[in-house]
C-alpha cells in the first residue's frame, strides 16, 4: 500500500494500537494488523483453525497466541500496491518470518515489566491480556522476547505517545508532516 512500508511490532500491551491510531490522526496510512489482517491459523500453511474455547486456561491462551497470523498473500499484495507514499502495518503475527523482509524497516515497541503489568491490568477480559492466564503468558513473552522479530529497531514505548510516534517517524525519514511539535 505504500512506496515505503513499515511494520510496528511488540508484545500485547506495548502500544501498537495506540501508535496506529496516532499515526492515522496525523494523516498517515495505517493497516491495523490485529483488527484487519489477523486470524487464527497454522503459521506454516496459513490454513484457518478454530481456537479452543477454554477461557482463562493457560494452554488456550498459548494456543491463541501461537496461531495469531496474517495472510501472507494479502500482506504481499498490500505491500506491492504503491498507492500511498508510506504505510505503517501495526500489529503482531506469528508468521511474520514469511513476509518480514518485504518491509523497509521493523520497529519494535519496548516497555518495562512494570508498565506492561499496569497496561494489562487495565484491559477488559474480552481483549487479549485481560484474563489472568493471558497476562501471565504476555509477561513470559515479554521476558523471553520469543515472539519479537529479531530484525527490528527498538522504540521506547514508555515515553508519551506523541514522542513514540515522533521517534518512529524520524527513523522512517518522515520529518515535518504530522509532527506533534
Amino acid at each position: 500500500m505504500g512506496v515505503r512500508n513499515y511494520l510496528i511490532e511488540g508484545v500485547s500491551g506495548s502500544g501498537k494500537t495506540s501508535v496506529a491510531e496516532e499515526l492515522q490522526r496525523r494523516g498517515y496510512h495505517v493497516i491495523h494488523g490485529d483488527r484487519v489482517l489477523a486470524y487464527h491459523g497454522d503459521p506454516q500453511t496459513g490454513a484457518r483453525l478454530e481456537p479452543p474455547r477454554v477461557p482463562g486456561v493457560a494452554d488456550s491462551a498459548a494456543w491463541v497466541n501461537a496461531h495469531w497470523i496474517w495472510p501472507v498473500d494479502t500482506v504481499r499484495s498490500l505491500v506491492a500496491d504503491q498507492g500511498e507514499a508510506i504505510t505503517f502495518f501495526c500489529g503482531a503475527s506469528r508468521n511474520s518470518r514469511h513476509f518480514i523482509d518485504l518491509f523497509d524497516a521493523v520497529f519494535v515497541l519496548e516497555i518495562d515489566a512494570q508498565t506492561l503489568t499496569r497496561r494489562l491490568a487495565g484491559r477488559p477480559e474480552d481483549e487479549f491480556g485481560g484474563l489472568p492466564a493471558e497476562r501471565a503468558l504476555v509477561m513470559r513473552l515479554h521476558a523471553t522476547k520469543e515472539n519479537i522479530p529479531e530484525r527490528g529497531t527498538a522504540i521506547d514505548a514508555t515515553a508519551p505517545l506523541a514522542r513514540v510516534v515522533d521517534d518512529i517517524l524520524a527513523r522512517s525519514g518522515e520529518t515535518g508532516r504530522g509532527s506533534s511539535s
